[in-house]
């Protein structure tokens, strides 16, 4: 190995911490510790391996650096941003990319790549100094898999090494594993500081906050951030690494969960993937009660053996915790009260030292210490008049999954993944998509449900009701290439594959002629269960131009079984109607909004749109504007 940092690194670390760095005998991880000690300057660097021991000074060093602060349950703590700091910075979000890519990559969020490194190493010079700094081994997916992607990162903040310490599994070993040189230089690499910070411990630079992502080298930059979704490195800006990897290799990895369907009256576990955009119920889906969880937010998917196999690639949850109450999110509300490892960040600490959060079906305090500085009191004002939540509507909870009573740690711990057989799509509309639809083959599920997701605004959140969002595989701030190819790939992914799951749509915000939902939110389970049954053979369906859908008969009789009432036919029909025009239009704005997108759409891709609009058309003409379940002879 080239030694050209260690006079650097040895003035830094301690003599343990260089072991443990020279012990994996990697030129790349050497190279990037060396580079970023020497540039960022920070007073010291600590190395961690795999062990408790490790993870614990993680925890001890968060708390000590006044980044998070202890809460009256054991094990729990809570951090808080700054007050402008507590989303993601879609506007300093880049990709850096080399001159002849500029083109390929017009309609993303990009910058040259000299002209981006430059920017951001001088942004990252010196950005440490005088602070503690640390590095760890992490996986994406499990250890010593076909899945496996190695990540290193260097980091000044511990509370967000913390967040990765729960969030991922360990790898030291794995690193340490590694032989040929292929191994030892195919990894994701993470350089983030937090800045200067205030006498609260937030990022005071906030006008240099910069997050820069090199696909062609696999590393991230992330500069002056502290907010998780900017700062945790290995989470959506890892998943903007792999989806471009994934991309050139063959293999996906997709914003969706992994959840089990239970049939406990034959003994049967079937899983399905799901990929849902915001407030559309992903969530919620994959802890439906009574079923098993696998992952909540990323999937790397492989063809194994010529099936379609999946892992999880994190071991748990960084969730939005606004709205977690005790009747729709009960297995996560549990978990939020019991004495365990637990980061809140962002909401409320009352005068008896608990959290507290917006929508948590509880009596909340009128003061406390929140995201906008100590002192909250209700009615309190911010700098522009705005009255202060109790707590920001962005708030989360970072804790791991095997704490879920539904966790289901045999497939979790599959280093072959499980084997999906199902999976969904999960849009928001209230008056075109119906409650669950089966495609008719892979390919038409990837142009007909996954590219064609939407989500309806709602005059209580944005302001303007019945805007439809598009949001092609719940993905689209994450894609890192050309979205046509992007889609394209998704296609072919399953060619020459034995085993292909079924694709599904799913819409749980049908309204009625009041205005109102027509099903309870615990409906989910009904639509789940029909799909699932579908997988094995066991129900037939009616056609309809896009799909099949439910009969009444074996629809009402899980509506029964699993919401023990009634689903009368009258419903069931203005659910599971085919409205021409509504499809029609909704091909349209896909189309039109994949151009905005992406200029160089493949125009195969086009032409799949054109022959199903024209499909839609001749059914209209023949059957009228709006087909009745069953009336569709395809």
């Amino acid at each position: 190995m080239d030694l050209k940092y260690d006079d650097v690194l040895k003035s830094k670390m301690s003599e343990e911490s260089y072991k443990k760095l020279m012990a994996l005998e990697n030129q790349k991880v050497y190279d990037h510790v060396g580079y970023f000690a020497q540039h960022c300057n920070p007073a010291s660097i600590y190395v961690c391996d795999d062990s408790p021991a490790d993870e614990e000074y993680v925890r001890k060093m968060a708390i000590e650096k006044g980044e998070e602060h202890k809460l009256a349950k054991e094990g729990q703590t809570i951090h808080w941003d700054g007050y402008g700091d507590q989303a993601r910075d879609k506007a300093n979000t880049k990709f850096m990319v080399y001159k002849e890519n500029l083109e390929r990559m017009k309609s993303l969020n990009s910058v040259e790549y000299e002209e981006g490194l430059a920017e951001i190493q001088g942004i990252a010079k010196n950005i440490m100094d005088g602070k503690d700094a640390v590095v760890k081994f992490f996986a994406e997916g499990p250890t010593f898999s076909e899945f496996t992607r190695p990540c290193i990162q260097f980091t000044d903040s511990w509370y967000v090494l913390h967040s990765e310490q729960i969030l991922y599994r360990n790898a030291y070993e794995h690193f340490k594993a590694m032989k040929t040189q292929e191994e030892k230089d195919d990894i994701y690499r993470f350089i983030h500081s937090a800045g200067q910070l205030d006498d609260r411990g937030c990022t005071v630079n906030l006008d240099k906050r910069r997050i820069y992502m090199d696909t062609q080298n696999n590393i991230v930059y992330s500069m002056n951030a502290q907010y998780a979704g900017n700062s945790v490195g290995l989470k959506k800006h890892s998943m903007r690494l792999a989806i471009n990897q994934s991309g050139q290799e063959g293999w996906l990895c997709e914003h969706m969960f992994l959840m089990a369907a239970t049939d406990n009256d034959v003994d049967r576990k079937t899983y399905f993937a799901g990929a849902f955009p915001s407030a559309c119920g992903k969530t919620s889906t994959a802890m439906i009660p009574g079923e098993e969880v696998v992952g909540d937010d990323i999937a790397y998917f492989r063809n194994i053996d010529g099936q379609f196999r999946a892992v999880n690639v994190e071991q748990g949850i960084f969730g939005i915790i606004k709205e977690v109450n005790a009747e729709d999110d009960p297995l996560i509300f549990k978990n939020l009260f019991i004495p365990q490892e637990l980061i809140f960040s962002n909401v409320l600490r009352g005068p008896d030292n608990k959290p507290y959060w917006i929508g948590m079906g509880m009596e909340t305090p009128k003061e406390g210490d929140n995201h906008s500085g100590p002192g909250w009191y209700e009615g309190k004002k911010d700098s522009k008049g705005q009255e202060i939540g109790i707590a920001h509507s962005n708030s989360r909870y970072t804790m791991r999954l095997d704490y879920l009573d539904n966790f289901d740690k045999e497939g979790f711990e599959d280093k072959k993944g499980v084997q999906v057989q199902g999976v969904l799509y999960g849009g928001r509309d209230s008056d075109t998509t119906v409650p669950v639809e089966e495609s008719r083959n892979w390919e038409e599920g990837i142009v007909l449900k996954a590219s064609t997701l939407e989500s309806e605004t709602t005059s209580a959140t944005l302001g303007a009701e019945g805007v439809r969002k598009a949001s092609p595989m719940a993905n689209l701030d994450f894609v890192s290439y050309p979205l046509g190819e992007y889609t394209m790939n998704n296609i072919d992914f399953v060619k020459g594959m034995k085993d292909v799951p079924k694709v599904y749509s799913t819409n749980y915000f049908l309204k009625g002629e009041d205005g109102k939902f027509i099903n309870p939110k615990t409906a989910k389970k009904v639509w789940l269960h029909w799909a699932e049954k579908r997988v094995h053979g066991e129900l037939d369906g009616y056609e309809t131009p896009t799909g099949i859908i439910p009969t009444y008969e074996d629809i009402s009789k899980l509506y029964k079984k699993y919401m023990n009432a009634d689903y009368d036919k009258a419903t069931y029909e203005h659910q599971f109607s085919f409205r021409c025009d509504k499809w029609i239009e909704k091909l349209e704005r896909t189309k039109e909004f994949y151009h905005k997108m992406d200029t160089d759409t493949p125009k195969s891709l086009i032409a799949k749109w054109d022959a199903a609009i024209e499909k839609i058309k001749a059914a209209q003409a023949k059957y009228g504007n709006v087909i009745k379940p069953g009336d569709f002879k395809g």
